[in-house]
């Protein structure tokens, strides 16, 4: 299974980077794909945050037409109208997905920088959005990828894999699924 990348509104080079090699142990192949979208009707200015639907909606009518799924990774603070916030957001069963590294960043919170701890979040989150395409529902594990987080603290209590449920769960789907240490 292929893994469409597309930066937007992403400046962090080096997590970008790091952060396809880590993805590299699930997918065949990724490619970073670049494509033009008009992203300020997803702008909320009374709460100065980006609607992760719109821009999910923005992106599948560009029409890519580029196989496999479609991971979009931005720097925008995201939501949706019912939470204060979200890390990602993915159409279930669907081919696209987006991650927001904003609050994933050490800095959001404090004044220290973490690149490590903002990969491990970006890849945590990354695999629970795809894990969502691919037909996964939120787990009850704590340790499982697809346990649901409403902050970092609980991304950061998550492994780095899915389940034995989830991951044969997603045995039929394509992605490779390396085994829990």
């Amino acid at each position: 299974m292929n893994l469409n990348i597309v930066p937007l509104k992403f400046s962090n080079d080096p997590l970008l980077r790091k952060l396809t090699d880590k993805l590299s142990l699930y997918f065949d192949e990724i490619k970073i794909f670049y494509t033009p979208v008009n992203i300020e009707p997803a702008y909320n200015s009374a709460r100065r945050q980006y609607h992760s639907t719109k821009i999910l909606e923005s992106i599948i009518k560009s029409n890519p037409e580029e196989s496999g799924l479609y991971l979009i990774l931005t720097e925008l603070d995201l939501f949706v109208p019912v939470l204060t916030h979200v890390f990602g957001e993915a159409q279930l069963k669907g081919r696209f997905s987006i991650v927001s590294v904003c609050r994933l960043y050490e800095e959001f919170y404090t004044a220290e920088s973490n690149p490590k701890l903002v990969l491990n979040r970006s890849f945590k989150e990354a695999l629970h959005e795809i894990g969502h395409n691919l037909g996964l529902y939120h787990c009850r594990n704590w340790e499982c990828i697809m346990h649901s987080s409403n902050n970092v603290e609980e991304i950061d209590t998550k492994g780095l894999f899915y389940c034995k449920e989830c991951s044969d769960t997603l045995k039929s789907s394509g992605i490779k699924h390396p085994a829990a240490t």
